[in-house]
C-alpha cells in the first residue's frame, strides 16, 4: 500500500544521507516529491537516481525559500532535515568556552533559521488544505548536553521546542496540520566517516562509538525514514507536537551525554 499517495512532499538537505532515504522512502509510498539541497550537483544526481523533481535551496536563504514558495506553491508534507554540525570543514573548537560567535551562529543559521523558514513555508503551503505534515528533523543531541558541540546540541533543542510551537499554533487557528519532531542519535551517515576512517580498525571505531547505546548498532537512514513515512502518513492524523526517538534505547537509561 502506498501511504503517501499523491501527495506533494519537500525535503530539505535530501542530497544524502538522512534527507536523501527519506526522499526515496516517500517517492516508494506513491509521493510526488522535491528533492531539495544546496549541493545542486549531488541534489539533482539523488533526484534523477530515485526518479523525483529536484530544486536548489539554501535553507538559510529568505529569498530561496520565497522562490521555493513560487515554484511549490502546495504542499502535503515538509521534511525539515538540512543540518550542520558545524565541523564539516575539519576540526574546530565548538565547547562553550572556545568556539566563535561566527561558528556558533553558521550552524544555528543552517539548523535553526532553517527549520523555522521551513515551517513557516510549510504552514503557508499548507493552510489552504488546512491540513498537512511538518517534519522536522532533530537529534538525541537536542535533549542532552554535548560539551564539545555546544552549537549543535543548542541548535537541535530549539528545533524540538519549536515543532512543539508550530503544533499548537497550526491547531489554534484550526488546522489540521502537524509538527512532530525525530530525534534520531548515532544514524550511519556520510557525517561520522571521518571520524571511522577505512582503515582496518573501522570496526572497532564503529563499536567504540556505540558501546553506550543499548542496542549496540548504528541507526541506518532507513530506519528514520520508516518514522518519517508514518508521520507523514493519514496513520498519525491524531499526532501533533510530539518527539520521537531513535537511539537504539539509549535515552531510556544509561549514559545518554558522550563525552
Amino acid at each position: 500500500m502506498q501511504r503517501l499517495k499523491n501527495k506533494t512532499c519537500v525535503v530539505t538537505g535530501a542530497a544524502r544521507g538522512i534527507g536523501r532515504a527519506i526522499a526515496a522512502r516517500f517517492q516508494d509510498e506513491g509521493a510526488i516529491v522535491i528533492v531539495t539541497d544546496m549541493d545542486e550537483a549531488a541534489g539533482a544526481a539523488t533526484a534523477a537516481e530515485i526518479g523525483c523533481a529536484f530544486e536548489p535551496l539554501d535553507v538559510r536563504e529568505e529569498a530561496d525559500w520565497l522562490r521555493l514558495a513560487r515554484i511549490v506553491p502546495i504542499a502535503d508534507v515538509v521534511v525539515n532535515n538540512a543540518g550542520v554540525t558545524g565541523f564539516e570543514a575539519g576540526a574546530t573548537a565548538h565547547d562553550p568556552e572556545h568556539a566563535s560567535l561566527a561558528d556558533w551562529r553558521a550552524v544555528h543559521q543552517v539548523n535553526l533559521d532553517g527549520t523555522f523558514l521551513g515551517c513557516r513555508y510549510a504552514i503557508g503551503a499548507m493552510k489552504a488544505k488546512g491540513a498537512g505534515s511538518i517534519i522536522n528533523i532533530s537529534s538525541r543531541s537536542g535533549l542532552v548536553g554535548i560539551p564539545m558541540a555546544a552549537a549543535y546540541a543548542s541548535s537541535k533543542a530549539a528545533i524540538r521546542n519549536h515543532s512543539k510551537t508550530v503544533a499548537l499554533y497550526c491547531a489554534q487557528q484550526g488546522w489540521t496540520i502537524r509538527c512532530n519532531a525525530i530525534h534520531p542519535a548515532a544514524i550511519l551517515t556520510p557525517m561520522w566517516e571521518p571520524m571511522l576512517g577505512s582503515g582496518p580498525d573501522r570496526e572497532a571505531r564503529m563499536q567504540a562509538l556505540v558501546a553506550d547505546t543499548p542496542l549496540k548498532r548504528f541507526g541506518t537512514p532507513e530506519e528514520v525514514a520508516a518514522v518519517a513515512a508514518m508521520l507523514a502518513s493519514d496513520e498519525a492524523t491524531y499526532v501533533t507536537g510530539t518527539e520521537i526517538h531513535i537511539d537504539g534505547g539509549l535515552l531510556a537509561g544509561s549514559a545518554a551525554s558522550p563525552g
